[in-house]
């Protein structure tokens, strides 16, 4: 709750001696001699309101930078221009990531990110497989697919920077976080499907 300049003036003026030479009443010029000085506690409380808000990653505006800097961002996977969402998103993925390398592990991954993803994962030819299936070596036991929409939209958002584009395209984001957090003798590739 943002208190106004007449509930401070109010607490103010409960904390004055008592006497006919502190009165307390709305109309003296007591009280329009503090009224100016209750606009800098007002103005006070609303900054420690919007810090509790600005504190967390997933609602940050002001304290992004600071966020950013200790997580070594921003880096090359959020592009030239990334919207304020991306950033944010950004930041929750990398404090919320516990490490892993399971499928449900990389799905929630993605999920943190803002998308929505599959993922294939592929089998060296054996005998007694079904006809039909990949066809492929050994090294096929390393390989993973991200399966993804065509396109994903990111929509401008309330809180977005002044200027930013109303909608943005793509899923650069998303193949440079995967390709930074994927096991190193892994050989991921991306399949956008229509």
């Amino acid at each position: 709750m943002i208190y106004s300049h007449d509930d401070f003036l109010s607490a103010y003026q409960q904390l004055l001696p008592t006497g006919a030479v502190w009165p307390k009443g709305t109309d003296t010029i007591m009280s329009e001699s503090l009224r100016p000085l209750m606009a800098t506690w007002e103005a006070l409380a609303s900054a420690d309101y919007a810090l509790l808000i600005d504190t967390f990653p997933a609602t940050t505006t002001e304290l992004l930078t600071e966020w950013q800097e200790s997580l070594g961002l921003p880096d090359p996977c959020a592009g030239d221009n990334p919207t304020l969402a991306q950033q944010r998103a950004q930041i929750v993925s990398r404090l919320t990531d516990t490490g892993g390398c399971s499928v449900s592990y990389f799905i929630s991954f993605a999920a943190a990110l803002g998308y929505t993803i599959t993922i294939t994962q592929f089998a060296p030819s054996r005998f007694g497989r079904t006809f039909g299936n990949t066809f492929g070596g050994d090294a096929w036991s390393y390989a993973w697919q991200v399966n993804m929409p065509e396109f994903t939209i990111s929509d401008l958002t309330f809180g977005d920077q002044f200027g930013s584009a109303f909608a943005a395209w793509g899923d650069t984001v998303l193949q440079c976080e995967l390709a930074r957090i994927k096991p190193a003798h892994t050989a991921l590739m991306f399949n956008y499907e229509s």
